[in-house]
Formats: structure tokens, sequence, C-alpha cells
């Protein structure tokens, strides 16, 4: 982490609201990064992981200890969750619950990544006071409501508290597969992860044989978030999951809104949530929102990949359903999917 370690903030500042964002942690070294951010800086920002360091920003490094004080005793731990197999409409629905009154959106600090990419015996010595330092807001009667990378699927059980809210969301394979090759950037990133992917589902006992192409490592990439939901859900039954197809949401978004901030608990009357779910944000892409970006625009390419790389997606698909024939937790998910 890049900022001097001066530790003026106290246990009372971090403490006292959501001013301090803790935004990454150094496991080995016991530092978290603090950085100050009001609402608008919150309602703003994508992703809250390193990419929002291109813009100069008040950082401190505090020492693990002050931030157990600030964690001890006085703060709640109601924070709601948002978890995903990625490029599933995540951010969107961030944004969207964060137009509600009384709710504060947090997208994807890199704190929770660095959590999950930890070895268990480490993270164990974090992980208590994350779920108090993720519930802070800006006033007593508003709710934190916090979308993390698809990598803290695999640690959701350690992050929802017992009694706990979180909405799992997903895509169909097909759907999944097409969306991602219709992406550069997307096909780039599923080589980066091959690795980690692969160490994952082997973990799982899931060994999924190579297609030689971008559809096989997609299904991989679906594979691997899926399971770790559908792990994540077997490992939480004191916890109240929702789940939701992210396609599904758009065909009908105004009502899945009013599902999802039911769900949740966030009081917003219908007019609000229909003029919400109808807004500009629909319109625009969520993860950068000077591009038009639209739920016609999405059919639109999946529709375009789904006929270049019909042969590949269906192989992909197969080689899915053979793996499910060995694992429970795999034809659980395709089933979800509704591809068994």
């Amino acid at each position: 982490m890049s900022s001097a370690p001066l530790p003026t903030l106290g246990s009372d500042d971090i403490g006292r609201d959501a001013s301090w964002l803790a935004q990454a942690l150094d496991p080995a070294e016991g530092i978290v990064r603090f950085i100050a951010m009001d609402r608008e800086a919150y309602r703003a920002a994508s992703f809250l992981d390193d990419r929002m360091l291109q813009a100069p920003h008040d950082a401190q490094l505090i020492p693990w200890p002050i931030v157990e004080q600030a964690t001890a005793d006085k703060l709640h731990s109601d924070a709601r969750w948002i978890f995903h197999i990625g490029h599933v409409g995540s951010t969107l629905v961030s944004r969207l619950l964060g137009e509600i009154d009384n709710v504060l959106a947090i997208r994807e600090p890199r704190l929770l990544r660095d959590l999950a990419l930890s070895p268990a015996d480490v993270r164990s010595g974090y992980i208590g006071p994350i779920a108090k330092l993720m519930s802070r807001t800006f006033a007593p009667d508003e709710f934190a409501c916090v979308k993390t990378t698809s990598f803290a699927s695999e640690i959701a059980p350690e992050l929802v508290p017992p009694g706990q809210r979180a909405l799992f969301m997903y895509a169909a394979p097909r759907n999944y597969i097409a969306s991602i090759l219709a992406g550069e950037n997307s096909v780039l990133e599923l080589h980066a992860l091959f690795p980690l992917r692969t160490a994952w589902m082997r973990q799982r006992g899931i060994d999924l044989p190579s297609t030689g192409n971008d559809a096989g490592l997609a299904a991989l990439a679906w594979a691997t978030a899926m399971t770790a939901l559908e792990a994540a859900a077997e490992g939480m039954p004191d916890r109240l999951i929702a789940w939701a197809d992210f396609d599904a949401m758009l065909l009908d978004m105004p009502a899945e809104l009013a599902r999802v901030a039911g769900f949740f608990g966030f009081c917003a009357s219908e007019q609000q949530l229909r003029s919400i779910a109808t807004g500009p944000l629909m319109a625009r892409y969520s993860k950068a929102p000077e591009y038009d970006y639209s739920p016609a625009l999405r059919g639109e390419l999946i529709a375009e990949a789904s006929a270049a790389y019909w042969t590949e997606i269906d192989d992909a698909l197969a080689m899915l359903a053979r793996a499910a024939e060995k694992s429970s937790l795999l034809a659980r998910a395709l089933t979800r999917a509704g591809e068994a």
C-alpha cells in the first residue's frame, strides 16, 4: 500500500461514521488503508479498489490494533451484502439501491479482496471487525449495502454475521459465457485468472477439462463463481439469502428492485422505486457512467456472441454437464440456472 503511515486517525474517528473508508488491508503487516469519503464520493465510485487511487485522495495507514479498538463494542453489524459471479449487473443493482433514501451503497472495497486472497489462518485474525467496518454509515437510520468483488463469495459465510441478509446474483451459463466473449477486456481477464480459478475448483473437488478455447475458460469462470455461491449458501443456514438471475431482473426491473429493497428492509414507495428503476441509470454503463449501455444493448451483444461462438458455447455447456455428474455442488448450480 502506498500512503505514508501517519496514524493521526484515532479509534473515535474510525468508529464515528463512514467518513473514512477501510479500503485496503495488508494482512502481513497488520495495516489498514483508510480513505476519506463523503456521501457523493461513495455514490460516484464504481469501484473502491485501487482504481480509485488514480485521483488524489486523503489516505492514511492505520495499525490494526487501532482499528480493533474502534470496532470493539459500539459499532453494529447490520450491513446488507451483494455477492455475485461477476459481469451480472451487480454494479447496476448497487447503484439503483443507492438511490433509495437512507441507503449507503459501497462498491467493491479492495479490503474484501485482500481478505479473500489471504490464507484462512491469517484471515481469521482480521475477519471479526470487518462486518462492523462495512456497516458504518452517515446517519443512525441509514443502512450500508456492500457489493463485494466476486472473489469475496469464497468467504461469504465469514463476512455476513448470523441473522443478516445477502443477495446472490448470477446469470445462466449460456448468457454468461456469451457476455464474456462479447468483451475484449473480460476475455483477457479469463486468461489472467485461469490458474486461480482452477485451484479453487480443485479445492472443491471439481476438475474441469479444458476445451481449448475462450468459451471453455468462461465456463470455468461461471462454474467457479457459481459453486462458490452455492457453497456459501450451504454454509449460511442462519442468514437470509435471496437469489437473483440478472437477465430475469431486466425483464421487470421495477418489480425486481422492489423485491430486493423489500428483502433488505429498505423503505421506499412503489413510485420512488419505479422512478429509480426506469431512470437514467438504466441507460448508462454502470461501471463507467459516461458511456451509454442498456438492457437492449446487452441483449444485442449476447445475441451476436451467441451466434458467432455457438459451437464453442455448446461444447462448454456440455463440459459443465459432464462435470456435474460427479459434483453435486456444480449440479445444484446448473439446476438453479435452469441448465440441468
